[in-house]
């Protein structure tokens, strides 16, 4: 008779490791303070070439500007439901106004925001984790300069199970990797260097231009590193830019005109999606462009992703 309660003490204690497990899975992970440069250490001026670096202005502005208007940007419409870029204006009430230095670094490199909700992945925090300490400062001291807005943002409208945000801790564990994708030797030149930072930190070229795992739902699958791949938006494919793809025969120059005028070798002109990002990688310092022009020409070629 003693050991029916023995059994449901295992079994409770067997539940409670089950649930805590399940906590620690699906609990967001926050940057530790050694992660996060010091609050009010950025350099705005600085921070406005990371701004056009990494595209902020196509998801969370209407249109672009010298002094974008961060309310909000147009639907991100996916296979996994609608997603509404937010407003990150310093607006107090309606923005980011109020977030602390760690507030938006956590956001912007782990997916947490303050209140402590994983954030889903259509915002690229998998490729910002990449960003250094002193990038993200300089950033959000960029963003404080620009103009506030009261409005806000449609909530994302996601079927289930995308819905269940409880699933993104395991999600982020899988694939929230902050290491450089791309190993080199030493003695590689440093302008690859910097290029592979901007593309692979800041300009998330990767998120677009690689193929996903687990039929489109996981994360990017670095052995296919920009090879191409279905358009986040499920009509169309992305191009392959490492040297075996569309762009093999470029060479660097050829790509640093495109970037600055949008206009390829044959003078065809940039389109879809690439409009805009052609479009703020146009604002960048010529340097920074040959950096990523000598990136995508260094890196392994690889064949297209089917």
């Amino acid at each position: 008779m003693r050991r029916r309660p023995v059994l449901a003490l295992l079994a409770a204690a067997v539940v409670a490791v089950l649930a805590a497990g399940a906590y620690s899975a699906t609990r967001p992970v926050r940057l530790s303070a050694t992660e996060i440069a010091p609050e009010g250490s950025g350099d705005a001026a600085r921070g406005e070439r990371l701004f056009w670096a990494g595209g902020c202005v196509s998801c969370h502005a209407r249109e672009a500007a010298d002094q974008p208007v961060l309310g909000g940007g147009p639907p991100l419409v996916t296979p996994f439901g609608t997603f509404h870029g937010p407003n990150i204006s310093p607006d107090p009430d309606h923005g980011i106004g109020r977030w602390t230095l760690a507030d938006f670094a956590n956001a912007l490199q782990r997916g947490v925001d303050p209140e402590g909700h994983n954030l889903y992945p259509a915002f690229p925090y998998t490729s910002y984790a990449r960003m250094t300490p002193g990038d993200v400062a300089d950033l959000f001291a960029y963003l404080k300069t620009l103009p506030p807005s009261t409005d806000d943002a449609p909530a994302s409208d996601l079927p289930f199970p995308y819905n269940l945000r409880m699933a993104l801790g395991p999600w982020k564990a899988l694939f929230l990797r902050p290491s450089p994708v791309i190993s080199w030797p030493n003695g590689a030149p440093d302008l690859v260097r910097r290029g592979q930072y901007l593309v692979e930190g800041p300009g998330h070229c990767g998120e677009c231009h690689t193929p996903r795992s687990l039929g489109g739902a996981g994360g990017l699958d670095h052995d296919r590193w920009l090879a191409g791949g279905p358009a986040p938006e499920g009509e169309g494919q992305i191009p392959n830019i490492t040297p075996a793809g569309e762009t093999s025969d470029w060479t660097e120059d050829d790509l640093v005109n495109y970037f600055e005028t949008g206009f390829t070798p044959d003078f065809d002109s940039v389109g879809g999606s690439m409009v805009e990002v052609q479009h703020n990688l146009a604002r960048l310092p010529k340097d920074d462009l040959a950096a990523i022009a000598a990136y995508l020409k260094a890196i392994p070629p690889v064949a297209s992703a089917k």
